[in-house]
């Protein structure tokens, strides 16, 4: 596991044209990042959303911004914060630094996010192969903490049956993608049991989108 060389500097790790692993990055803040998402679910509790399909999903999601999170037979979206019952914390000031130091590093300069979605997965909980398409701009990049136990990190290509990379991602990786890479297929495996001293038996994953 890289947490053998946990007293390394961060560094980054191409994936892709327009896709970086920036590893360790948000090690030090992931204290303060923990803390603001407990407040935010607070506010937003966790839930566990439903597919389009039907399925209820195994991550269980929070979020916060301008705009609220739905999920209908319609498919994915974004909602005003008014018709997600007025819960929608806004984004804090932390979150967005990151966010948009992260992107710089990448090579997206400019980048400002509107929204963050929030996923908690226990042990077991997994996300299928999926595009972020519903965001109005796609030339802004996603931007994806991992924080607490490490899981397995599928990045594929712009088809669902095309060949994955599969990579670790530990407490405090970020994973940046846009420009050629924005619509690339990705998901993560089966979470495995363990404990983190900062998340417990957690995985927290923010995904930071421009979505207006």
């Amino acid at each position: 596991m890289l947490d053998l060389f946990g007293d390394e500097e961060p560094w980054a790790e191409p994936l892709a044209e327009g896709a970086v692993v920036l590893r360790r990055r948000a090690r030090e803040q992931a204290g303060a990042i923990l803390a603001q998402v407990q407040q935010i679910a607070a506010r937003n509790p966790f839930v566990h959303r439903f597919t389009p399909g039907g399925q209820r999903m195994s991550a269980a999601m929070t979020h916060c911004g301008d705009f609220g999170w739905a999920s209908e037979s319609r498919g994915y979206g974004y909602a005003e914060p008014r018709s997600d019952a007025g819960r929608c914390p806004p984004m804090p000031a932390l979150f967005r630094e990151l966010a948009v130091s992260c992107a710089r590093e990448a090579g997206f300069s400019g980048f400002n996010p509107d929204f963050c979605l929030v996923n908690r997965y226990e042990p077991g909980a997994k996300m299928g192969l999926h595009q972020d398409k519903d965001e109005r701009d796609l030339r802004q990049p996603i931007v994806s903490v991992s924080l607490g136990l490490p899981a397995v990190f599928l990045f594929g290509g712009f088809e669902r049956t095309d060949a994955t990379q599969r990579l670790l991602l530990e407490h405090g990786d970020v994973v940046v993608w846009g420009g050629p890479s924005r619509l690339r297929f990705h998901g993560i495996l089966p979470l495995k049991p363990g404990s983190h001293p900062d998340a417990g038996a957690f995985r927290y994953n923010l995904t930071f989108r421009r979505a207006r």
